[in-house]
């Protein structure tokens, strides 16, 4: 084939003068030349992004720190205060608090025998020559369970001659256990994230109570039922929050895929196992007439809101220039950039937090990072590399970034919802999961119980306890929140 326009350095009149042989020969050479030139450009581009695969860490990626790899950088050390490690001077001991008489079950006078100093008996001397020094020793009890014997009586009725037998009292619960063994057994599990058959021989070794790992299925069972109106009532007071935060992780249901959804407020959390993570989840999670603030990563369910109801996460923006930073050449020295300007966002932030500025001066102090990062990002979508998806991305959710310089209660980071998704990804370590819908029913309730119990200060174990004896008796549950 010939090539009509003459080679770099060979002007047109050479080019005409040479042979046809010899041009159809350098335009075949030149075009196999450019396409393994694009070959190398593409093989060069697929080595980068395996590179980059390669080097995924916790700390430029969303990988969690336990898959750190040896070879993962250490995590950056804080700046030195000027302060050595451990308890200040002047900082107030924390002792633990002397018991109060009546909780003092037992007590030993304890006499010295000889002189120390001078060998000379002192056994007789019963008369203190100063205070009393005192040691308190805890010691756990043995405890044994406390075992109720219920007899039925049958009676004949004079009247008709029918056998009349006794019905169960209402106070009593319908099998074997009582409702703080049900509560146990269910927090053993679903808070302390102990396997089902563990739960039943921990039981026993501690408190000698025989429990198989059928009857703490069915205990666990009789639990998430006593949740279902607590649950309900927590979902209520997270779709009428002003401000959530949402995030989800992988589960299982018998071997298949699920999702653990979590949103977080100031006075609730709540957990769903869906199949899907998409959009459908989220407005089934907060109600589809929601018209609060959400704080989330950008996910593709998240990017459907509003944006001046939408606020992304910076720390995970960190992470991902972070790992474009690690790139070599122009494109590391443009994150490099990015993560200079945000490490300046979140001073003024702290500084705002803190009390130093007040909102107005916050949003004053931000308008030139903001000027200087959108035109970093416009510059970033005419870069043919990386940059260019993450910069046109965050220039289309632009107004999503700032949402919490603009409104009170609004944090910049999605950290709530990732905290309060931690216990349940170490649990799904432990047990993959649950076999089975009502499995999962129990894992979103006690989940939701015990985070909502500890933003309300409420203690767990007497709350569980609470409702499962309401659910026995066909009482309320007891309010949560």
């Amino acid at each position: 084939m010939e090539h009509e326009t003459p080679p770099p350095g060979i002007t047109a009149e050479e080019w005409t003068a040479t042979p046809i042989a010899v041009r159809q020969l350098v335009g075949a050479l030149l075009t196999v030349l450019a396409q393994q030139q694009h070959q190398l450009a593409q093989l060069q581009a697929h080595l980068a992004d395996l590179d980059a695969r390669l080097n995924q860490h916790s700390q430029n990626s969303s990988k969690p720190p336990s898959s750190d790899p040896p070879s993962a950088p250490p995590r950056p050390a804080r700046a030195p205060r000027g302060r050595s490690t451990g308890a200040q001077p002047g900082h107030p001991r924390h002792d633990r608090p002397d018991p109060q008489p009546d909780q003092i079950d037992t007590v030993r006078d304890h006499y010295p025998h000889t002189c120390p100093h001078c060998q000379t008996s002192v056994s007789d001397t019963r008369r203190d020559a100063c205070a009393v020094r005192t040691q308190y020793v805890w010691e756990l009890p043995l405890v044994q369970p406390h075992i109720t014997a219920h007899h039925y009586h049958t009676v004949c009725c004079p009247a008709c001659g029918d056998l009349v037998t006794a019905q169960r009292p209402d106070d009593l619960p319908p099998g074997a256990f009582g409702p703080r063994t049900a509560a146990v057994a269910s927090l053993l599990h679903g808070r302390y994230r102990i396997s089902q058959r563990e739960v039943g021989a921990l039981l026993e070794d501690l408190f000698a109570l025989p429990l198989s790992v059928g009857s703490v299925v069915t205990l666990q069972a009789t639990v998430s039922a006593a949740l279902a109106p607590v649950y309900t009532e927590v979902q209520a007071q997270v779709q009428a929050a002003a401000v959530v935060n949402v995030d989800e992780t992988g589960w299982k249901e018998a071997g298949d895929r699920r999702w653990l959804w979590t949103v977080v407020t100031a006075v609730a959390t709540l957990f769903l196992v869906a199949a899907s993570r998409g959009a459908k989840t989220l407005r089934s999670l907060l109600g589809t007439d929601y018209g609060g603030i959400v704080g989330s990563d950008r996910g593709r369910a998240y990017l459907s809101q509003p944006a001046e109801r939408h606020q992304l996460c910076w720390a995970h923006l960190i992470r991902n220039f972070h790992a474009l930073a690690e790139r070599r050449g122009s494109l590391g020295a443009w994150a490099a950039d990015w993560l200079g300007l945000s490490e300046l966002v979140f001073r003024l932030w702290y500084a705002f937090r803190g009390g130093t500025i007040d909102r107005a001066q916050l949003q004053a102090a931000m308008e030139p990072i903001q000027t200087i990062m959108h035109a970093l990002l416009e510059r970033g979508t005419r870069r043919l590399d990386e940059a260019e998806a993450i910069s046109q991305e965050l220039l289309a959710h632009w107004d999503a970034l700032w949402t919490f310089v603009r409104v009170a209660g609004v944090e910049p980071t999605n950290n709530a919802a990732e905290q309060a998704l931690r216990p349940a990804v170490l649990w799904r370590k432990g047990c993959f999961g649950a076999q089975s819908a009502e499995g999962n029913r129990f894992v979103e309730r006690i989940l939701t119980v015990s985070a909502t119990c500890q933003q309300q200060e409420r203690h767990l174990l007497t709350f569980l306890t609470e409702a499962v004896d309401a659910y026995w008796r066909g009482q309320p549950a007891p309010q949560l929140v």
